[in-house]
């Protein structure tokens, strides 16, 4: 046989062996960017959630119908802590979320809207959508709850480092994944039958052999004239160790985009304070401050405003009152604040009928000298 036969011989069984699908793909796409984005929202949505909202007018809380909308029941189908987490998960995820108020008075949160912007009046928002119903009507920025996280560069940051991140998780995991790979090659001195009925025979057997192996502990396989199956072995080692450090580098990331500390988010005990006051300051304290500065401008009229009516958050406290009993103290036996401030600050409401609690106190050993020397003088006689 000359060469040309030769070449042509070759390349015919090489089409014909390319047509068995001896090389199975089994990789999965591994959702790792959701998996962190999700992991970080729900810290900071399930931290918002239990914050309180109110308005405040001559000091004093007002419980009225808005008051138990924000805090008890936004609407017939969702808890106030579900509708908080929902509104923090679409305002981070999708940089936007459209409140509405309907005709009962209830908060509905809009699963997607259409924004008409304009450069001097209030802009608009048309087939706004909850669940299955959208509205036929057209709703004006005034009347709406529009929170704007305002930080597009945490999505396009994401982006990109997910494009290195999950190209490299990928790779850990397929090596991962080969570490106990079971493998074989397959050797076939000639093949009789190559019409489409006999391929299909011969790839139904391969099949079968694959499984053998793959899902039984024990598997006999009979021998075929011309057909030989041989194990390879897998000296590849890969420690799952580096398949968290991926996810883990790749989490760290997205909890400093959006300002929690890594330290809180691995659940890290040592010095945890710090961590739990900075987490509070850069993180959850803007998102509230946001929510307040619209609830305030979209709710409370401006000359109410003025006059001191107002909207105000109160997140939970990492702290409770006796951690700060100390402070408390000194602060009330210095005349730096009252009772009622200090009850303020801790979450307390304010005592109106305790005249007591309004004044400022200060103990002896705060006054000069010659005033304590006074007051002692005067208590002897």
């Amino acid at each position: 046989m000359g060469l040309l036969d030769l070449v042509k011989s070759r390349n015919k069984e090489l089409k014909f062996m390319l047509d068995f699908d001896l090389i199975e793909d089994t990789s999965k796409k591994i959702h790792m960017k959701q998996l962190a984005i999700q992991t970080c929202i729900n810290v900071i949505g399930r931290t918002i959630s239990q914050s309180e909202f109110y308005v405040k007018k001559d000091k004093k809380i007002v419980k009225d119908e808005m008051y138990y909308r924000l805090n008890v029941r936004p609407n017939p189908n969702m808890s106030a802590s579900h509708f908080w987490q929902t509104v923090v998960h679409k305002l981070i995820y999708d940089n936007e979320c459209l409140i509405i108020q309907s005709d009962t008075e209830d908060l509905l949160i809009a699963d997607s809207f259409t924004r008409i912007e304009y450069a001097l009046v209030n802009d608009s928002f048309k087939d706004v959508t909850i669940k299955d119903y959208t509205f036929s009507r057209t709703f004006q920025m005034s009347d709406v709850i529009y929170l704007e996280y305002s930080n597009k560069r945490i999505s396009t940051m994401l982006d990109g480092l997910y494009a290195d991140y999950g190209e490299l998780f990928g790779r850990i995991i397929e090596f991962q994944k080969r570490k106990n790979q079971i493998r074989g090659v397959v050797d076939i001195e000639a093949v009789n039958d190559k019409t489409e009925k006999g391929q299909e025979k011969l790839q139904n057997y391969i099949n079968k052999i694959y499984k053998a192996f793959s899902g039984k502990s024990v598997a006999i396989v009979p021998q075929q004239k011309g057909f030989k199956y041989e194990e390879m072995k897998n000296s590849q080692s890969q420690s799952v160790d580096e398949v968290n450090k991926v996810i883990d580098g790749f989490l760290d990331q997205v909890a400093k985009a959006l300002g929690i500390p890594v330290a809180l988010l691995h659940g890290d005990m040592a010095d945890v304070e710090k961590p739990t006051r900075n987490y509070m300051t850069f993180c959850i304290d803007p998102f509230l401050k946001k929510i307040k500065d619209e609830l305030n401008a979209k709710m409370i009229d401006k000359t109410d405003y003025l006059a001191g009516k107002k909207m105000e958050t109160k997140r939970v406290s990492y702290s409770n009152m006796f951690d700060l009993a100390a402070a408390v103290d000194k602060l009330r036996s210095s005349g730096v604040a009252n009772g009622n401030e200090l009850r303020e600050e801790l979450g307390l409401e304010m005592v109106e009928d305790d005249p007591m609690l309004d004044k400022y106190v200060i103990t002896k050993n705060y006054q000069e000298s010659s005033e304590a020397l006074k007051g002692g003088e005067k208590d002897e006689t």
